[in-house]
């Protein structure tokens, strides 16, 4: 009993320790601590939106009457959530692989450049669209490939009849991706960049004595040196598999059509707000919660299947 009641005061003692310790660390942290909650999980009370029949401007959240799953019966119901459902797993799947790879490459070829003057400049380029606006990236787009864009205008100029892929359904998927890989791709070479640097140059040295040309000397060391990166990543985009660029979508919505355009967050953002069906909108939101966790543990599992760390440790 004696060294029982001594470990309890111990780890007491020991917690009133940090606790003073680490109390300016934790005053700094407590700002972010405090955003978090009021932001984060304060807002995961209305879930329970999704079980009711919500009316805001009458009942308020804790006066409106329950339904049970009323609301997920409607929400499976409605074609046009499977067809948003099916456009954002579509979406999805293209850009990781069209738009996933391209920092990697970017960040090999900018790794390869000995001049630090050069490889400086050239990520300052690749940098500037990040903070372009989806309004001005589009208002870009519109202007290169819109039917009076200025490919368009040249195509006519010459004889040739003009085109406008602004407004083409059948390619809306491929084009949110080529305007993602324009705006972002630059951005994503950053976290590529810090892992490569992380490298030890040694390694390069000692293959290159050893008679490894550039080709086995990326295959050998860049590579693996990238993975316990691309895995996370990956794994972290798998799980937002059902974001898949809000406004940037919904700026061109009207443009080829909820057909072709119509993704998750569209969806419940038109049935939410526009329609103020908050109970369905809310059922939706929920749903996607769901499914990106359960998303983010298989891809995680997998992770770890192949060796890697992924979000957490097993």
């Amino acid at each position: 009993m004696a060294e029982r009641a001594r470990g309890a005061l111990a780890a007491r003692t020991g917690w009133w320790h940090r606790l003073r310790r680490d109390r300016t660390l934790l005053l700094m942290a407590a700002p972010a601590v405090g955003l978090l909650l009021l932001f984060t999980y304060v807002p995961l009370l209305w879930t329970t939106v999704a079980f009711k029949d919500y009316d805001p401007f009458t009942q308020g959240l804790w006066t409106s009457p329950w339904v049970g799953l009323d609301n997920f019966t409607l929400l499976f119901e409605d074609s046009r959530f499977w067809d948003a459902f099916a456009n954002t797993l579509s979406i999805t799947f293209i850009q990781l692989v069209l738009f996933f790879p391209v920092p990697i490459a970017l960040a090999l070829l900018l790794n390869s450049v000995l001049s630090d003057k050069v490889r400086g400049l050239v990520q300052s380029i690749l940098y500037l669209p990040h903070f372009f606006s989806w309004v001005l990236v589009i208002t870009i787009f519109q202007q290169m490939l819109g039917g009076a864009g200025l490919l368009a205008q040249q195509l006519r100029a010459h004889g040739h009849e003009g085109f406008d892929l602004m407004t083409d359904p059948g390619v809306f998927k491929f084009l949110i991706t080529a305007q993602l890989v324009w705006k972002d791709a630059g951005w994503g070479v950053i976290v590529f960049l810090a892992a490569l640097s992380a490298v030890n140059q040694d390694l390069y040295e000692a293959a290159a004595v050893d008679g490894a040309n550039r080709r086995r000397r990326m295959w050998h060391i860049t590579l693996p040196a990238l993975r316990p990166v691309v895995a996370l990543l990956l794994v972290l985009r798998v799980g937002d598999s059902l974001t898949v660029g809000f406004e940037q979508i919904l700026l061109q919505r009207d443009a080829v059509g909820p057909g072709a355009s119509e993704v998750f967050d569209t969806y419940v953002w038109w049935v939410g707000i526009a329609n103020t069906d908050y109970g369905i909108a809310a059922a939706g939101g929920l749903i996607k919660g769901v499914f990106s966790l359960v998303l983010v543990l298989i891809a995680n599992k997998v992770a770890h299947l192949l060796g890697e760390q992924g979000v957490y440790r097993k």
